[in-house]
């Protein structure tokens, strides 16, 4: 009876070591063959899905800046930023959204969050924004501070890797052949050339606008090698036009009305990039792209601020000292002092030199499905749509 008691136990012991040895390879079984919401087999990825991978600057940084080493400058990860929409400070030089975050909205994918923060890597399915709020298309802008275009190329360059990684070859392919593409970036470029008077100076404008140019065309075919095939490209708006510039004229001598040498810059910038852009689409197969005439939009807000529902477009609203384009908005950049409106969304712009949630949003709609004569040859509506 003793013996039977004991191999009874035994028996017991035996099959619930089976029953869990069971559960262990249905768990890792499931684990390899139920796809993750972020990476899928090829053959269940969503054929039409279109990610938006975006390169640039300040305009449409969502806090990529507040991972790298450098100075609050290029930093706005502290209050009033933020608080019309996140209720905290995320990164973003805004008092709530930012473009591409509209833009990600219209096109039904999730909030594109800033590619340096720690663990985003694993959902790039849905794209990345590499931008840097100070960066320019040349590294000699603010160089050491920012993520400038080219190491936002490097990091695509690590994130494309990434996906071949993680999905199979043919997924991969996809998500990069059909996503999306937005470059907004130069204006730093500018403002550096019309300060500096070493480097920067020994260059004409159209040499230096023409080397701008050229590193934001360079970088849309590396993509376009890589397999890409559809980009967003924003030109300059009036940069004379930001408060800092209308404060810097002043304190020149002069009315306070939009800084000539900067606008005549962006101007530049903008028939260059125009015709280059037109030159890609002949040259290279398959090649689509929108291109937002920033300038035209943001002159005729300028112009007609009730046409936008703007109450004030040359002051800003936070910051300090004539149409408080110090750059002083959050007390953290050497002016401690600083005034904020109560109504931003009455502002077209929230400080010196960003606009304010309520703008971005209509620059986004117009980016998304403007008329033909504001975003073209295509919007960004029909290139989501797009399939290649």
């Amino acid at each position: 009876m003793k013996m039977t008691k004991e191999y009874r136990i035994k028996l017991n012991l035996a099959n619930s070591c089976i029953r869990l040895c069971l559960v262990v390879v249905l768990v890792v079984l499931a684990s390899l063959t139920i796809p993750s919401d972020c990476f899928r087999h090829d053959d269940h990825y969503p054929k039409t899905i279109a990610a938006l991978f975006v390169f640039g600057d300040s305009l449409i940084d969502p806090g990529n800046n507040n991972y790298i080493n450098t100075s609050t400058r290029f930093q706005a990860n502290f209050p009033p930023y933020g608080e019309s929409f996140f209720k905290y400070p995320s990164g973003r030089f805004c008092d709530g959204r930012v473009i591409t975050d509209f833009i990600a909205e219209y096109a039904k994918l999730p909030f594109i969050p800033p590619y340096l923060q720690i663990g985003y890597q694993y959902q790039l399915a849905y794209g990345a924004n590499f931008a840097s709020a100070g960066a320019g298309a040349l590294v000699e802008t603010y160089p050491g501070s920012v993520v400038d275009l080219k190491t936002q190329l490097w990091h695509f360059n690590e994130a494309e890797k990434l996906l071949r990684s993680n999905i199979d070859r043919r997924g991969a392919e996809r998500i990069v052949s059909n996503s999306v593409y937005l470059f907004s970036i130069g204006a730093n470029d500018y403002s550096s050339y019309s300060r500096n008077s070493n480097i920067f100076k020994s260059f004409t404008p159209e040499d230096y606008v023409a080397m701008v140019v050229g590193n934001i065309t360079a970088a849309l075919e590396v993509i376009y090698k890589k397999g890409g095939r559809k980009f967003g490209v924003v030109n300059m708006p009036p940069l004379g036009c930001v408060p800092a510039s209308r404060a810097a004229d002043l304190a020149a001598g002069g009315t306070g009305e939009c800084n000539g040498q900067m606008t005549a810059l962006a101007k530049l910038h903008n028939v260059l990039l125009s015709k280059k852009l037109e030159h890609l689409q002949k040259q290279l197969k398959g090649f689509r792209y929108s291109y937002f005439d920033f300038f035209a939009v943001f002159v005729d807000l300028l112009d007609n601020p009730s046409k936008y529902g703007f109450k004030e477009v040359k002051s800003a609203c936070c910051g300090s000292g004539p149409f408080r384009g110090a750059n002083s908005c959050g007390g953290r950049w050497g002016i401690k002092d600083y005034e904020l409106c109560g109504n931003p969304q009455d502002y077209s712009f929230f400080d010196s030199g960003h606009p304010t949630q309520a703008a971005n949003q209509q620059f986004a709609e117009l980016i998304w499905a403007g008329p033909s004569n504001v975003t073209g040859p295509y919007n960004l509506k029909s290139l989501f749509q797009l399939s290649l």
